[in-house]
């Protein structure tokens, strides 16, 4: 036998939904492989994982193609470097040479205009004028040579300066790539992986790929085992959080009149009972209603969500449930008990008070009711606040103080009933 206690309620002004819990969309979260490959579980169902715990590993060949495009664009790299730094020096070298020949040329033209002087003055040797000639021409051909070689190494510097900024562009696609893989930040890829003798970065030294939890949460199940082959489409395992929970209910289309976000709801478990193995009926959370965005024509119903703000230990994905929608917070409230706790003695209802002297007493009353939402009801009379009211054996005592209820007996021959046994 149970009690439960008369408290006040809006009974008039509360509408009922039938519903059950389920996971927020965003509690479940799947981890796939970002490469094909060969797993490794090192989780089992159930198991509670914190943020940063390690799930799996994948053994992946694309693993090792990408480190093998980063090891030759870092070389790539390297080489173009060296080669920039050797332009200087060659720079530095064509101005020299530039500069002698410059000054070769300025000699063989004083030369020359000296020998053409003596010339036109009725001496001078016409084997020097030539041979003057020659010099200088050739002097100024290797200077014209120098110009274009010095042209030519600009360029190639140029080349050389754009090949390597896009080899380090490319190097950091690579290793952005490599750090979603890997879920490492760049710059932890990039430091040395501190293996004596092994100046390696980390990224050359991963050789499987170690999938680790985003999030804290439960490993709900597996879509892949041990030892088998996965790729991108590949559920490996899902993960849940438990506490992320809310109620989804069907309302009535015909209360849209009243129904409306933010409205205040309790959810309550699903049998008004507080004895037994169900779930007792204060075990109850509150929350705030949302209504869904369509409805459902065929049946005329409305989905409504709401989150509870704290869960209890009932609250869980499937288990049915029912929210008690307080429409109108200024509407008044009257006594109730639960609709469970009322017995009928024929067409008169009945329950039973709580003698308030003496706790094993309990008095039989005929219930004034009022209006009911399909679980409490509104008790007009015969009661105050406070008071305990028989909710489960309410129905055996009942019986035990009928004055309706026919005895045991048996009926004659003749049509006539009889009570006992002869």
């Amino acid at each position: 036998m149970s009690f439960v206690r008369v408290e006040r309620r809006a009974v008039a002004h509360t509408l009922r939904a039938p519903g059950w819990f389920e996971y927020e969309p965003s509690a479940r979260r799947e981890y796939r492989p970002a490469l094909t490959g060969l797993v490794e579980l090192f989780v089992d169902q159930f198991d509670r994982v914190e943020a940063g715990d390690a799930l799996y590993t994948i053994d992946s060949p694309s693993w090792r193609e990408l480190q093998q495009r980063l090891t030759e664009t870092e070389s790539e790299i390297e080489r173009l470097r060296v080669q920039l730094a050797t332009y200087g020096p060659l720079f530095e070298a064509h101005e020299q040479h530039e500069a002698s020949l410059r000054k070769s040329v300025e000699v063989w033209e004083e030369r020359l205009a000296q020998l053409e002087t003596a010339r036109e003055a009725g001496g001078g040797r016409n084997q020097l004028l030539t041979s003057a000639r020659a010099e200088l021409a050739a002097a100024r051909s290797e200077l014209t040579s120098v110009h274009e070689n010095h042209a030519l190494l600009r360029a190639e510097e140029l080349k050389a300066s754009a090949d390597i900024e896009s080899a380090r562009s490319r190097f950091e696609f690579l290793l952005g790539s490599a750090s979603i893989i890997t879920s490492l930040n760049p710059q932890s890829l990039l430091e040395s992986a501190g293996v004596p003798g092994d100046s390696r970065a980390v990224w050359a030294t991963i050789e499987s790929i170690e999938v680790r939890a985003v999030e804290p949460g439960i490993i709900e199940g597996f879509g892949t085992t041990t030892g088998s082959w996965a790729n991108q489409e590949t559920s490996v395992l899902t993960v849940v959080q438990p506490e992320r929970l809310r109620v989804k209910a069907s309302g009535l289309q015909s209360d849209l009149g009243v129904l409306r976000d933010g409205l205040a709801v309790t959810i309550v478990p699903p049998v008004p009972t507080a004895s037994g193995r169900a779930v007792a009926l204060q075990e109850t959370m509150t929350g705030t209603l949302r209504i869904g965005l369509s409805g459902k024509p065929d049946d005329r119903t409305l989905d409504l969500y709401v989150t509870p703000e704290s869960l209890r230990a009932w609250a869980r994905p499937g288990v049915t449930a029912q929210l008690e929608i307080v429409t109108s917070e200024s509407g008044g409230s009257e006594l109730a008990i639960p609709l469970a706790a009322v017995q009928r003695d024929g067409l008169t209802p009945v329950i039973f008070r709580r003698a308030p002297d003496n706790p094993n007493e309990a008095i039989r009353i005929e219930a004034d009711l009022g209006m009911d939402d399909g679980r409490w009801v509104e008790l007009l009379s015969g009661v105050r606040e406070g008071d305990e009211i028989v909710l489960d054996g309410a129905f055996q005592l009942m019986l035990a103080t009928s004055g309706s209820i026919q005895k045991g007996g048996h009926f004659h021959a003749d049509g006539t009933f009889h009570e006992g046994e002869d």
